[in-house]
Parts: structure tokens; sequence; C-alpha cells
């Protein structure tokens, strides 16, 4: 009987000692008798004593490779030291397990011969502003060269590109200088946009004066011309009124006193011809054009004739 219960004791232990428990996101690769059987999935699982024996345990999360710095030669001979980050998850638990002997150690060298491949076509300014393009391509290769290691390599990204010291000593005078070369165009550009915009303005000042000085002209020549207008329809009607009232000859006259009155204020010198003098004087110079009276201009002489010779008595 005490046999029986420590048969069963042990019995129950090699099975508790072969159930195993896969993880989330893991796999377990089963060998039989030193041959691949199958890959655990996560969950519960029994494996045979002695002759089954778990020869890989696989994460299925994505993982991070970081490489040190390394150096590497552009196409126009300068050393830098380039570190890349290699994001990457493993897919295939079988591949992964029988693909390479150490499949990360593979994929750190295989980025290292890639990067120098890709950055010896380029030149150093190629280099530093063309991080997206070697990515991408690195991303590309890598992927396509681990498939068969069970690896998918999801990104490439170089983290840090350090050039030598005086190239960087280059690099920084020659960005002080672009630096100085942009605030001088900009200090350009706004001395340029001032002084177009002062003379913008006093062009604009101008024009507003002018344009100012017109409408004043014109303001004050239809006011002189309005104000000839009211004076002569004054008179006009003035006149028109003396009409219709029937003013006789005195009246008349008053009126012309009253011009004369209003003719002689004033300093400068005046002459004032009376109106029947006039008169007078077209009269006379009409009966003297008519009559020919007071024609004091004396008639041309007549010539003499010539004297004909008389035959008889001139011999």
């Amino acid at each position: 009987m005490p046999f029986l219960i420590g048969f069963a004791v042990l019995v129950l232990v090699i099975i508790l000692a072969n159930i195993k428990i896969v993880p989330q996101a893991h796999e377990y690769v089963l060998e039989l008798l030193g041959k691949y059987r199958t890959t655990w999935s996560a969950g519960i699982h029994v494996k045979i004593p002695l002759i089954e024996k778990i020869s890989k345990k696989v994460t299925l999360k994505e993982q991070v490779l970081d490489s040190p710095p390394q150096p590497v030669i552009t196409k126009d001979n300068v050393t830098m030291q380039i570190d890349t980050v290699i994001y990457y998850a493993i897919y295939d638990a079988k591949l992964y397990a029988y693909g390479a002997v150490n499949p990360i150690s593979a994929l750190a060298n295989l980025a290292a011969t890639t990067l120098r491949n890709l950055v010896g076509e380029l030149e150093l300014d190629g280099t530093l502003t063309s991080r997206d393009t070697i990515n991408a391509k690195m991303t590309a290769i890598l992927d396509e060269a681990t498939d068969k290691w069970g690896i998918k390599v999801h990104r490439v990204e170089l983290r840090n590109i350090i050039p030598p010291a005086e190239i960087q000593n280059a690099m920084e005078k020659q960005m002080k200088a672009e630096r100085d070369r942009r605030e001088t165009l900009l200090q350009a550009e706004g001395h340029k946009a001032a002084a177009i915009t002062r003379a913008e303005g006093e062009k604009q000042a101008m024009i507003l004066a002018a344009e100012g000085e017109r409408d004043a002209r014109i303001a004050r020549a239809e006011g002189e011309a309005r104000a000839i207008y009211l004076s002569k329809k004054a008179e006009a009607d003035g006149l028109r009124a003396l009409k219709e009232a029937g003013a006789d000859a005195a009246i008349l006259e008053l009126k012309k006193y009253e011009a004369l009155v209003a003719m002689s204020n004033g300093k400068a010198s005046k002459i004032i011809v009376p109106t029947d003098a006039v008169q007078m004087t077209k009269a006379n110079v009409l009966f003297s054009e008519t009559t020919g009276l007071g024609d004091v201009t004396p008639e041309a002489p007549e010539e003499p004739k010539p004297v004909k010779p008389d035959p008889c008595c001139d011999d």
C-alpha cells in the first residue's frame, strides 16, 4: 500500500512538472527526441516526459536593437560615427529557432554592413539631409533579409550622426555665415519696404493736395460764377421791375446819377464822358461825312498840259 501511494505521488509530480503554461504573446518550440514537433501558443500544454522538451521560448512582442556607434565613410571620404535603432518582432518561432544560430547578432551585423553600403554612396551633405531615405532603404533591406529567420523589421532609425570635430566647426561657421546673410537680406528688404512705403505716402499726399487745390479752385470759380450770375440777374430783375412800373425819364436820370456816384467811389482815377456829348459827337461826324463840310484837305493840283511847238514861228 505505501508503495502504491508513493508511486501515485511520483506520477502526480511528473505530470505537474510537465504541465506548461505559455503566456500571452509568447510561443514555445517543442521537440520530440531532438526533432521539431510543434509550436505551442498561449495557453496550457502538457509534454511527454523524457522524450519531449521545450527547445526555444520566443516572445512575439516588438523589441528594440540598439546598435553602438560605428565608423562609416561617406563618398567624399569623411568618416562619421553613426548609431542605429532597429525595431523588430518575431512572427514565426520555428524559423527563429532554426533559421540562424544567433538571429539577433546576425541582424546587428547585417544592419552595420547595410548602413556602410548606403552611406558610402552619399556625400556628407547628402548623408545629413537624407535620414528618411536611409531609414526607408535599411528597413526594406533588413526586412527582406530576415524573413527566413522569422523576424519582421518594422523600422530603422538613425539616432545620431556625429561628423569629425573639424567638420563640425566648419559647419557651424557655415551656418553662422548663412544666418548673417539672411539677417542682412532681411534688413535690406525691410529698408526697401520702408522706402517704398514712404514714397507711396508722399505720392498719395501730393495727389491729395493737388486734388484739394483743384477742388478749391473749382469751388471758387463756381462761387464767382454764381455771384456774377446773381448780380446780373438782380440787375435784370431791377430793370424789369422799372419797366413794369412804367418809370419816366426823370427816374432814369436819377438812376444814372446813382450809377455815377457808385462809379466815383474808390481811389482810382476815372474819366466820365456824358452820354449827350457822345451822341452829339456821333451826329457831327455823320453830318460831316455826308455833306463834306469841314473837310479841309486841299485837292491835288492838275498837271500842266505840254505845249505843242508851232512850226512856222519857232524857227
